[in-house]
């Protein structure tokens, strides 16, 4: 199958959007399937307005649509909700080109903390954008019932994995960690507003706070929190020993629909602290971890948890089963279809 993504999400970005995109490719090539990526380093771009880390593409859709045609694809996904993807959005609606789109970050709930504006006005877009889709992929039972809630039809679930591979619990920790006071708490992700950070630094637990990630808001958290252990940005097998190490992974985010580095760290064997809001409450068990509207009084609950039963539910997560979902949310193009819109 030839499956063409579109996404104005991509390398050098890094977040969890860009991960799962990058690991689904690799997968479904492996299982014999050709997949074109059209991203915003093929085009012209300007930084995105207080987020310069992502690019946001300036292109006609007459010029994605070519790119779309060239490449004769099986299939077409469009990834987010971005300019890029709204060319491609417009030139298969032109065209009568069947698509699917995704939902992978409570965008209405995003924006309004950048912006300072309402929420509810964003879901209009939402609803807008996703609502011509063949299907909507979307992680988790609970953001698919807000999704439907909303308004938002066609929605198919679409899980996400762990590379178990890289992600275990005999991961040696950073050197660092033997000089910390325990327990470390450990965060990981970009550190920007919309992931709430700053309701982890402020929690008043015994212990190390550790950031693994980077972000526009590292700098102005590091002066307010001190105490805190800023170390940058983790990959691989070092990333893995920072949550293998840990005694509690936070995952203060009230924006995410899922949240990959949560069954990370299970699978390395460290329960989770969360508030109980979608994404947390579809992945974190009483064996795995705790979810309170107090973060603290999580992290306490958690701690305990054991370590066994974590790293055991963690590798229930299966990439393999991921990209399978993958394909069974997509809608075939018929080819005179395609051959025509070219």
């Amino acid at each position: 199958m030839r499956i063409a993504i579109v996404t104005d999400a991509w390398s050098p970005q890094v977040n969890g959007v860009v991960r799962t995109l990058q690991t689904i490719r690799a997968e479904l090539e492996q299982m014999g399937h050709v997949v074109e990526v059209i991203s915003p380093d093929l085009y012209g771009s300007i930084p995105c307005p207080t987020y310069p880390e992502i690019r946001l593409a300036l292109v006609r859709s007459t010029v994605v649509g070519q790119a779309i045609a060239a490449f004769q694809p099986d299939a077409v996904h469009l990834a987010t909700e971005g300019p890029l993807c709204l060319a491609a959005r417009r030139w298969c609606l032109r065209s009568g080109v069947p698509f699917t789109t995704a939902y992978h970050t409570h965008f209405p709930d995003y924006v309004a903390q950048r912006t300072g504006l309402p929420a509810a006005w964003f879901w209009r877009y939402i609803r807008w954008f996703h609502g011509p889709a063949q299907a909507v992929l979307v992680s988790t039972r609970s953001v698919r019932e807000q999704l439907r809630t909303h308004g938002v039809p066609n929605v198919r679930p679409w899980g996400r994995g762990v590379d178990l591979a890289a992600f275990t619990p005999d991961a040696p920790p950073p050197a660092l960690y033997a000089y910390l006071p325990r327990p470390i708490m450990l965060y990981v992700g970009r550190v920007a507003v919309e992931k709430n950070l700053e309701a982890f630094l402020a929690t008043d637990h015994v212990g190390t706070k550790v950031v693994v990630g980077d972000g526009p808001a590292r700098a102005a958290l590091a002066r307010a929190y001190p105490q805190a252990r800023f170390i940058g940005p983790m990959f691989g097998a070092e990333l893995a020993g920072a949550y293998a190490g840990a005694d509690v992974f936070v995952f203060p985010s009230r924006t995410d629909t899922f949240g990959l580095v949560m069954i990370e760290a299970l699978a390395c064997g460290t329960p989770v602290a969360a508030y109980p809001v979608t994404g947390p409450v579809d992945i974190v068990t009483a064996e795995c971890g705790a979810l309170s509207e107090d973060l603290g009084q999580a992290i306490a609950a958690a701690l305990p948890c054991d370590r066994a039963a974590c790293a055991a539910y963690g590798r229930s997560f299966s990439w393999e089963r991921s990209a399978r979902e993958f394909l069974a949310g997509l809608h075939a193009i018929p080819a005179t279809l395609i051959e025509s819109a070219a």
